[in-house]
């Protein structure tokens, strides 16, 4: 999967771009049309703003209009492994914390939780996830696509936290202090563990550990899955991330 348009020269606003190759097909991922405007990186590693104002199937041209005084990604590489939830979590889960710049997301099988074949029984939806990353992207005006990794059991979930990094497992029955964990910290790859409602088992966090994960409680509320998700992802992204007083970020707030 390509994740972003990346173009191999500096840029700057007023200018017209033409692409082919990968950064012509980044712009068909995300599903780019004459009008459409997107978040796309120069060789600087700059984030710009820019309108599609012609697309063929060889080429494209995009009119530079607006520079980031800031790079719209996060230095953060969070991998967020989520047990599936019931209903309509899942959809909302993906949603949010792409906004909050998570770049994976892998949906597993809990003893606790729902599996996708009961949940594709109700109503075929897991096919939406990766649409439903691009056009959270669209809103927050990312740059980056988060790539929605293919459904898997826990074990398999844990063998995909090869590389060495920060590995954090929420578990509401106890475990270390977050904010200790965290300060002093220079990991830039972060893998994180949320269960579903009822939690994981022993056995489960037992296995966790074994792979390097670290349990934390986050307070003592306990909290529905998609919100300890959302929790976690913006107090990472506070602490470590892109979302601290010292960068500037905007919100859209809600119609009423």
């Amino acid at each position: 999967m390509i994740d972003r348009v990346r173009i191999k020269t500096p840029l700057k606003v007023g200018q017209e771009i033409h692409i082919q190759g990968p950064p012509l097909e980044a712009l068909r991922f995300q599903g780019a049309r004459i009008g459409t405007i997107l978040t796309i990186t120069d060789a600087t590693g700059g984030d710009f703003r820019a309108r599609v104002i012609s697309l063929t199937e060889k080429e494209a041209s995009l009119f530079i209009f607006e520079a980031f005084p800031h790079p719209t990604e996060s230095p953060l590489e969070i991998v967020l492994l989520q047990a599936l939830p019931d209903k309509e979590r899942m959809e909302w889960i993906i949603q949010k914390t792409t906004e909050l710049g998570v770049s994976v997301l892998l949906p597993f099988k809990s003893e606790k939780s729902i599996s996708l074949e009961e949940r594709e029984r109700r109503q075929k939806k897991a096919h939406r996830w990766q649409s439903i990353a691009l056009r959270a992207v669209q809103q927050s005006r990312r740059a980056k696509v988060p790539k929605i990794e293919s459904y898997r059991s826990f074990e398999e979930a844990l063998s995909f936290c090869k590389e060495e990094g920060l590995k954090i497992l929420l578990w509401e029955k106890g475990g270390g202090n977050l904010k200790e964990i965290l300060r002093g910290s220079q990991e830039r790859l972060i893998y994180v563990i949320v269960g579903p409602e009822g939690g994981l088992t022993e056995e489960e966090v037992k296995k966790a550990k074994e792979c390097g994960f670290i349990p934390v409680k986050l307070g003592q509320r306990i909290l529905r899955t998609e919100t300890a998700a959302i929790t976690l992802i913006g107090i990472l992204q506070y602490e470590l991330g892109d979302l601290s007083a010292t960068s500037p970020s905007t919100y859209e707030s809600p119609s009423l």
